[in-house]
């Protein structure tokens, strides 16, 4: 059972479940898919704060708490002593190449809006302006499948595996900023003053850290409750609560206990920031067979120039990006790690491209137009034809493994 459950999660199976049986469900029953999602489950009149407690909201107002908060731990590890990110001389070329990543997708992104005709979903409700607002779509990566395609096409120790992992931890530590400043809910103005929660939800946090609180539950009740609750009230999307709150959770800076590896264990560090890691891990991983099924139903004939929009932006533009970036960094006397060259750059540019998750995630916050929207998911969706790219390019090149 475990080697089975260690198999579904270090291939992301039931993402890609998820992801096949909401596509399958929804092209052929696409009134009851929605029907499905936008459901009452307990009835109309119970909400949470004007939000009917439907598939959709559980999963992406509060599952998606904790898959952003797993993120945060991951970025926070590699900040702190003994991280990949520090010293911040370790850092200079991956997070060129970050940098890189995300205005690659922004500029081919504006360039084939702006050079493409765009006519034919300019409809009643829909103007350039819309499709414009889509810019954050191919911003970020997937880490997990980023990390399972590094390995594949590198092997498990090659230099460009960690370089990536880091590249993709910090991409979406900028996807995470993107989201929260650029996509609040467009039928609410925002209201400041709620951030105050979340604010004090901080507060109590980085009060329980000085006061040597190691139990992660009392961070997640308060801290995280509040952040929440800030948020959501605020008409911000509540999926970033945890973000504000997993930093301040007690780490273990004994650099001799830290990893490169996202789903390598560390038997040695017993902080409440990797208690919380190990205790949510699981259940983000198969969780997200919930989340592609709520947010990738969608009907093939929603595909238009949108959806060839956003893929371009992830396959083209992190390609470019990357390696432009890192490269230039390069030049400019920032290395790259001992091992890796301009080819396995390239490479890991093209499986930056795997958009999948997040890029789902934000499709749906950028768009309101269903048919709009629908197109720029399957972009995000056909962005995993960069595995299948990254793995050709990998034997053409002659890239050679490091088991």
């Amino acid at each position: 059972m475990k080697r089975t459950i260690n198999m579904l999660q270090e291939f992301s199976l039931p993402l890609i479940a998820g992801v096949l049986v909401a596509l399958v469900w929804a092209n052929v029953n696409h009134h009851g898919y929605e029907h499905f999602l936008h459901y009452p489950i307990f009835g109309h009149d119970f909400t949470i704060l004007g939000h009917e407690l439907n598939f959709h909201f559980l999963f992406n107002d509060i599952f998606m708490v904790f898959f952003f908060g797993i993120a945060a731990v991951e970025i926070t590890q590699s900040v702190i002593p003994g991280g990949s990110l520090n010293p911040i001389s370790k850092a200079i070329n991956p997070l060129m190449g970050t940098l890189g990543g995300v205005l690659g997708p922004v500029g081919v992104f504006f360039l084939l809006c702006a050079i493409l005709p765009l006519d034919s979903v300019l409809t009643e409700g829909v103007t350039r302006a819309t499709i414009l607002n889509g810019w954050g779509i191919p911003t970020a990566t997937d880490i997990a499948l980023a990390w399972l395609v590094a390995r594949l096409v590198f092997g498990n120790k090659h230099p460009a595996v960690s370089y990536l992992l880091l590249l993709a931890v910090a991409d979406d530590a900028i996807g995470l900023g993107i989201i929260a400043v650029f996509y609040p809910d467009p039928n609410h103005p925002v209201e400041v003053y709620y951030l105050g929660l979340t604010v004090l939800g901080m507060i109590i946090s980085f009060a329980f850290r000085k006061m040597g609180v190691k139990s992660m539950w009392l961070y997640l009740l308060f801290g995280g409750v509040l952040s929440w609750l800030g948020l959501i009230m605020a008409h911000l999307h509540p999926a970033l609560a945890l973000v504000f709150i997993v930093p301040f959770m007690p780490a273990d800076t004994d650099p001799s206990h830290h990893h490169d590896e996202l789903f390598e264990d560390e038997e040695h560090d017993h902080s409440t920031l990797v208690d919380f890691e190990h205790k949510f891990k699981l259940f983000v991983d198969l969780g997200l067979l919930g989340f592609g099924i709520a947010n990738a139903g969608v009907v093939f004939s929603n595909m238009n120039v949108v959806t060839w929009i956003i893929l371009a932006s992830l396959l083209i533009g992190k390609t470019v990006g990357i390696t432009l970036f890192g490269f230039g960094a390069q030049l400019m006397g920032s290395k790259l790690p001992d091992g890796m060259n301009l080819k396995s750059l390239v490479i890991a540019g093209m499986v930056a491209g795997l958009g999948l998750t997040v890029a789902l995630f934000v499709a749906g916050e950028a768009y309101t137009h269903p048919g709009i929207q629908g197109a720029a998911k399957m972009g995000a969706l056909f962005s995993a034809a960069a595995a299948v790219i990254a793995l050709v390019f990998g034997k053409l090149f002659k890239i050679e493994k490091m088991d």
